[in-house]
């Protein structure tokens, strides 16, 4: 079965905000995720990549450009099925004031139950991730053959539970998954398991530096927005 390259988006201006996007249109790339999306063609160089599967959400068709605009012909699909989780009432809050509802703290100890106003499960959310991934595994496998890898370009959410999916862990573990912006992590299908072989790579050790401000306990309900 293939190799998923899963690439979360680059930095966005709702990351250098502290807003929680979700589902929220227009929110774009910052500078710096424009650097970082213009140097994922160097990064893949060399990597043959059959098919590109993107979210709809703006921040990602942007991070793709580049890799697209590199490599004429390569086909690529929208599937709203790896689009953001649905926040719900809690788009385009601050993550600040969110930090004091009450459902964070089970979004943080118990994200298998959590459930956000007017928005979607995090439950619902890992299940229409993992059903869009083996579908696209098969539809590359049949197109591509069994060794293609393909590239998806997701939100920090969606990778965690992926990656979580992944390795057989409960979804209320996957806080303990960390994906910076632009970062690639890599899943290897096979008959029986699934391989994770690369984990948030972003080529760099800038965020293992220690922080002016401690990064405290809690998972940035998102994905962060990575180093400084």
């Amino acid at each position: 079965m293939p190799t998923l390259i899963l690439v979360r988006h680059g930095r966005s201006t709702a990351n250098t905000a502290g807003v929680l996007a979700g589902w929220t249109p227009h929110v774009a790339l910052d500078e710096r995720g424009a650097e970082q999306a213009a140097a994922l063609p160097g990064r893949l160089e060399g990597l043959p990549v059959a098919e590109v599967v993107t979210s709809p959400l703006q921040r990602c068709q942007e991070t793709v450009r580049p890799l697209l605009d590199a490599r004429p012909g390569l086909p690529a699909h929208t599937d709203e099925r790896i689009g953001e989780c649905h926040y719900g009432d809690w788009s385009g809050r601050k993550l600040a004031e969110l930090k004091d509802e009450p459902l964070m703290e089970v979004v943080q100890a118990h994200p298998s139950a959590a459930a956000f106003p007017g928005g979607e499960s995090m439950r619902a959310m890992q299940t229409r991730a993992a059903e869009a991934v083996r579908e696209w595994n098969a539809r590359v496998e049949r197109d591509h053959g069994a060794d293609a890898v393909y590239l998806m370009c997701s939100h920090g959410d969606i990778i965690k539970s992926l990656v979580a999916d992944a390795l057989g862990l409960h979804l209320d573990l996957f806080q303990r998954i960390s994906v910076e912006p632009c970062s690639v992590t890599a899943i290897r299908y096979t008959r029986l398991r699934p391989f994770l072989v690369r984990l948030g790579d972003t080529g760099d050790f800038a965020s293992l530096a220690p922080r002016e401000e401690p990064a405290g306990d809690d998972a940035p309900v998102g994905g962060g927005a990575g180093a400084p």
